[in-house]
C-alpha cells in the first residue's frame, strides 16, 4: 500500500502492532523516540550507579529499568555496569561514553526547562524570528555538567553547568595543589554530582601526589573518595601509569624480566607462602621471575626468601642483574619508591584499604611482558584486566583464589581473567579433591614450609597448591601455546625434579 503523502513530507506508517513498530526481531528499539529513551536510561545508570535509583530518577519501575539495561547491553555487546558490593561499576566502554551521554541528557533538560534561562525566548515587542533554511547551528556545550539538572534550583544557587565551568577553568598553568583540588571535587561531589576521572586526569592527579606537591589533607581526601566510590579501569590505568613513570619503570618487554609477580600480603595473614615455591619451580624452568612486595609483609616473606636462597635486592638494577644469574629476585617497594612506600603506610591512619593496594599490584617495575596477580573479587579481576588493556599491556593473568598474591586454591573452581596478546580471555579451572592436610610437628611455619620443599615433610595438600600455582604461571607465560592441563603436567614434572642435580 502506498501512502498519500506530499513529496518530502514525513512518511507515517499505517498502524501496526506496537512491537513490530518500535522493535526489531531481536526486541531492540528501532524508533528514534525509543532509542532516545535508552540514552536517558544509560545516563541515569551512570549517574546513580543503581538500577533502582535510576528507575526512580526516570519515574519508571525497576523491572522496566532492568529491561532498558538489557537492551543497552545487547546494543553495545557489553555488560555496561558490573556489580561490586552494593554499587554498579561502569565498564571501560560505559566510561568512554559518559560525558557524551551527560551532555545530551543535560542539554535536553535545558531545552525543556522554561526556567533555565539559557536560551530566552523573544520578549514583548521584539521582532519575530526570521525563518531559516536547513538545520539550526548547534550550540556548543562549554563544559559537560557533572550531574543531572534538578527539578528546581534554589535562588542564587549555581547549577551543575556553572560548577563544571568553574572546574574547567583550572588549567595547565594552575598550581599543583589547585589541580589536585579540581580532581578531588570532580570525584567527590556526591553520588549524583561527581564523575570518575579519565586516564589522563588520574595520571595528573596522582603525579601531583608522587611529586610531593600535595597537601597531606588532599592526599587523604583523594584516596578515601576514590576508595569509597570505587575505582574505574581508566582511573586505575592512570594511577599505574603515573606510578611506573615515577619509579622509572621501563616499557613492557622481555628485556629485564619475563614474569612480574606482586606479593603485597597483609601482615595479618597466616597462610604459608607456598607461591614462593611455585615461583622457584618456574624459575628453574628458565623464566625470570620478579617478586615485589611491601616491607613487613605477611607470612615472613623476607625470611622465607632468605631461607630459599633468594636475597633482597636494593634497587631495580640489582634485581635485573640477579634475574640474569638466578632467574628469580625479590625487591621491596621502599627500594623502588620511598613515596609509594610512605603512601602505603597510611593504612594505619585509615584502617582500610585504598587505591594504593590495587595499583601496586600493577607496578611491574622491570617491565615484564607478563603479569600474574592475585585478586579475590571478580569485578576487581576484570578491573585489572581492563586497566592493563588500556595501558596496552600484552599479557596478564589474575587468579581469584587469594587477595594479595597469586597463589592458587585448587580445591574450588577458579576463573582466571586473562589478557593474551592484548585480547581478553577467561579460563575456568575446575576444582580438585582436597587432600588431608598434614599439620607440622615440632616445626615453625617457615621450617615446615622449607621441609616440604626439601622433601623432609610430605604434604599432599601443599604440593597441590604449589603445582597448581606454578601451572597458572606457566600458562600466563606460554599464553596459547599450551593448555592448562599441559602446563599442569609440566609443573608436576618440575616439582618432582626440584631437588635433582
Amino acid at each position: 500500500m502506498t501512502s498519500n503523502t506530499m513529496p518530502g513530507a514525513l512518511s507515517v506508517p499505517m498502524p501496526q502492532d506496537k512491537k513490530t513498530r518500535d522493535e526489531d526481531a531481536a526486541g531492540l528499539p528501532t524508533s528514534r523516540l525509543a532509542r532516545l529513551r535508552l540514552i536517558l536510561a544509560f545516563d541515569a545508570l551512570l549517574v546513580e550507579k543503581s538500577v533502582a535509583k535510576a528507575a526512580e530518577r526516570l519515574n519508571i519501575s525497576s523491572p522496566a529499568m532492568s529491561r532498558l539495561l538489557a537492551q543497552i547491553r545487547e546494543i553495545y555487546q557489553d555488560p555496561i555496569v558490573i556489580r561490586s558490593g552494593r554499587r554498579l561499576i561502569p565498564t571501560p566502554l560505559a566510561e568512554s561514553l559518559r560525558q557524551r551521554l551527560r551532555a545530551i541528557a543535560a542539554e535536553s533538560d535545558t531545552l525543556l526547562d522554561a526556567r533555565a534561562g539559557d536560551s530566552p525566548g523573544p520578549g514583548p515587542g521584539s521582532a519575530p524570528a526570521r525563518p531559516t533554511v536547513g538545520p539550526a547551528p548547534a550550540t556548543p556545550i562549554q563544559a559537560v555538567p557533572l550531574s543531572m539538572r534538578p527539578a528546581f534550583i534554589l535562588e542564587g544557587a549555581p547549577d551543575p553547568g556553572a560548577m563544571a565551568r568553574k572546574l574547567a577553568s583550572i588549567g595547565e598553568a594552575a598550581p599543583p595543589q589547585m589541580k589536585l583540588a579540581k580532581y578531588i571535587a570532580l570525584t567527590g561531589a556526591g553520588t549524583s554530582g561527581s564523575r570518575p576521572l579519565t586516564l589522563d586526569e588520574a595520571d595528573e592527579a596522582f603525579s601531583v601526589i608522587l611529586a610531593g606537591d600535595a597537601d597531606p589533607i588532599q592526599i587523604g581526601a583523594f584516596l578515601v573518595v576514590m576508595q569509597y566510590r570505587g575505582l574505574t579501569a581508566a582511573e586505575l590505568a592512570g594511577l599505574v601509569r603515573a606510578s611506573r613513570r615515577h619509579c622509572g619503570a621501563p616499557g613492557l618487554s622481555a628485556a629485564h624480566a619475563d614474569l612480574d609477580w606482586p606479593a603485597y600480603i597483609s601482615p595479618k595473614s597466616r597462610e604459608a607462602p607456598w607461591f614462593l615455591h611455585a615461583a622457584r619451580l618456574v624459575a628453574k624452568a628458565g623464566h625470570r621471575i620478579l617478586i615485589h612486595t611491601q616491607k613487613k609483609s605477611g607470612n615472613h616473606l623476607e625470611a622465607a626468601a632468605r631461607m630459599a636462597g633468594i636475597g633482597r635486592c636494593l634497587s631495580a638494577g640489582e634485581a635485573s642483574a640477579q634475574l640474569k644469574k638466578d632467574h628469580i629476585a625479590v625487591i621491596q617497594l621502599d627500594s623502588l619508591s620511598t613515596q609509594l612506600h610512605g603512601l602505603m603506610s597510611l593504612y594505619g591512619l585509615f584502617e582500610m584499604r585504598s587505591p594504593l593496594n590495587v595499583l601496586v599490584a600493577m607496578l611491574n617495575p622491570l617491565g615484564a611482558n607478563t603479569s600474574l596477580l592475585g585478586v579475590s573479587r571478580a569485578s576487581y579481576r576484570e578491573l585489572h584486566r581492563d586497566a592493563a588493556a588500556m595501558l596496552q599491556w600484552p599479557n596478564l593473568a589474575a587468579l581469584g583464589n587469594s587477595r594479595d598474591v597469586a597463589q592458587a586454591t585448587p580445591f574450588r573452581s577458579t576463573t582466571i581473567f586473562r589478557l593474551v596478546d592484548r585480547l581478553p580471555r577467561k579460563l575456568i579451572v575446575p576444582s580438585t579433591p582436597e587432600p588431608r592436610a598434614e599439620p607440622p610437628i615440632d616445626l615453625t611455619r617457615l621450617e615446615y614450609w622449607d621441609a616440604v620443599w626439601a622433601g623432609r615433610a610430605r604434604d599432599d595438600r601443599a604440593e597441590e597448591v604449589i603445582v597448581s600455582t606454578a601451572a597458572a604461571a606457566l600458562l600466563a607465560l606460554k599464553r596459547d601455546e599450551m593448555s592448562y592441563a599441559e602446563t599442569r603436567a609440566e609443573a608436576k614434572a618440575l616439582w618432582r625434579q626440584r631437588n635433582a642435580g
